[in-house]
């Protein structure tokens, strides 16, 4: 019999993509914040400086994300060529939306139209759900084609918004009103359910060991210091305890840089490939063949 050779287990087992640098996820991080505040700023009762103030900030942030990973491809002066796959790539759509994106948002700053101001929260919103859907398209990457994926970026972008749109209404000199604490408040649950139900979907499905592995590190920090401790800052200023405008400041922060995390996480350092698997090991000869083997993978009963 042939010895059994670990170097083979080792090639065959999920490996970090190293595709996608900090770049890309910069424009994840950057650009889903950014659509998340335009959207925010359409409805969080800001006034007419705060909104421009947030509109300008929603269109930085996405132009940052896009620059980032515009020096990230291989040959920055054909990225043209992206506009080519409307019918089937989100990569393509993202990029559409944008130019609506930066359209809308220029118009909606020096008109101060409330009516525009609407148009480019709605366009905020496609762009952020369309780079939820470029990650869930990468099939070869457990931890970001899990439907749940899509919900987690969704809700994140939005908290992230909120929070910057506290920061935008601190820069203008107005506190931040009891709409937009709530607001802030609510969507804080939703991406903490969206967090879990990620968390608990991929393990359930099947996972690789070291995907789970740096997301269970991460997540108990995740849930404390980006919920938890915003959580109860939110309350304080609700109920008007003093400095109420900082007290909310920080909170708005701990939510920005606790989402910004979470997706450089996702998409680099959890970021772990399909690795091989075979339905059964073959033998030499006669006799029963072996057990499948799946190496570097963390399989629950009935799970693929």
């Amino acid at each position: 019999m042939k010895p059994f050779n670990p170097r083979a287990v080792e090639l065959a087992a999920p490996k970090q993509q190293r595709n996608w640098d900090w770049r890309a996820a910069a424009n994840f991080i950057c650009g889903g914040s950014g659509g998340g505040l335009l959207l925010v700023a359409a409805f969080a009762g800001l006034d007419a400086f705060a909104t421009r103030v947030a509109v300008l900030l929603g269109l930085a942030l996405i132009a940052c994300g896009l620059t980032c990973v515009w020096f990230e491809i291989g040959r920055p002066w054909r990225a043209m060529n992206v506009y080519r796959h409307f019918a089937t790539s989100w990569m393509t759509r993202e990029a559409v939306v944008a130019l609506a994106v930066f359209a809308t948002g220029a118009l909606a700053i020096f008109t101060g139209s409330v009516v525009l101001t609407v148009v480019v929260g709605a366009c905020g919103l496609a762009f952020l759900y369309s780079q939820a859907r470029i990650l869930a398209a990468n099939k070869g990457i457990p931890a970001w084609r899990h439907p749940a994926s899509v919900p987690l970026m969704v809700s994140t972008g939005l908290a992230e918004g909120a929070g910057f749109a506290i920061s935008a209404a601190a820069l203008a000199g107005a506190g931040p009103g009891t709409r937009l604490l709530g607001l802030l408040l609510v969507l804080l649950a939703v991406r903490v359910w969206c967090w879990r139900r990620f968390l608990g979907g991929l393990t359930r499905s099947g996972a690789p060991v070291a995907a789970l592995k740096v997301l269970d590190a991460f997540g108990p920090r995740f849930q404390t210091v980006g919920h938890g401790l915003p959580a109860v800052v939110l309350v304080a200023a609700l109920i008007g305890l003093p400095g109420r405008s900082m007290t909310a400041l920080l909170a708005g922060l701990l939510v920005v840089a606790s989402g910004w995390v979470m997706k450089y996480t996702l998409v680099r350092r959890a970021a772990y490939t399909q690795g091989l698997a075979v339905d059964h090991l073959p033998v030499r000869g006669r006799g029963p063949s072996g057990p499948a083997a799946k190496p570097g993978w963390k399989m629950m009963p009935g799970g693929s």
